[in-house]
């Protein structure tokens, strides 16, 4: 099971980031560097299978949070150096969380529970329909206005489910 750990911040760059010295893979993986708030700054290493929420194109002053598995081991470099497994360009009134989400569908902080009507989308990362339970799974969740409560409670809408 992946650990999602979210990154949030401003882009200050975007660059190609070779990875073999051939240049077989030129122009395929990008360098994206994030400053959140307090000044920390994380580069991400966006591959073409990174999944962009909306498939938003991100450019440089892009308001946007990146997922990667927190559990991976990574370089001992500074600014510490993330494979993005999920970027978000925020947009106004939107909320996404990427997560794990149990058989409650309470996601694994317990922040935030999902609340199912019939006509959400659930798809798959390739825009398909999902037609088992969204239960159990890592999701990336989609949703607007949610309750004050813990955890928050929303009717999301629309759920990918990453297999």
């Amino acid at each position: 099971m992946v650990k999602y750990q979210p990154f949030r911040g401003v882009v200050t760059m975007i660059n190609d980031f070779p990875i073999t010295p051939s240049g077989a893979n030129e122009g395929c993986y990008t360098l994206m560097s994030v400053i959140d708030g307090t000044g920390r700054q994380v580069n991400f290493v966006v591959e073409p299978k990174t999944y962009f929420v909306d498939q938003a194109m991100v450019r440089i002053g892009d308001q946007v949070t990146g997922y990667y598995d927190a559990d991976a081991p990574v370089p001992l470099i500074y600014p510490p150096q993330y494979r993005a497994l999920v970027m978000v360009k925020e947009t106004p009134g939107q909320n996404v969380k990427v997560d794990f989400f149990n058989s409650q569908l309470i996601s694994s902080d317990g922040m935030l529970k999902l609340n199912l009507s019939p006509g959400i989308p659930i798809l798959l990362e390739n825009g398909q329909r999902f037609t088992k339970s969204p239960a159990n799974r890592n999701l990336i969740v989609v949703y607007g206005p949610s309750t004050f409560s813990i955890p928050a409670q929303t009717t999301p809408y629309r759920i990918i489910v990453l297999c």
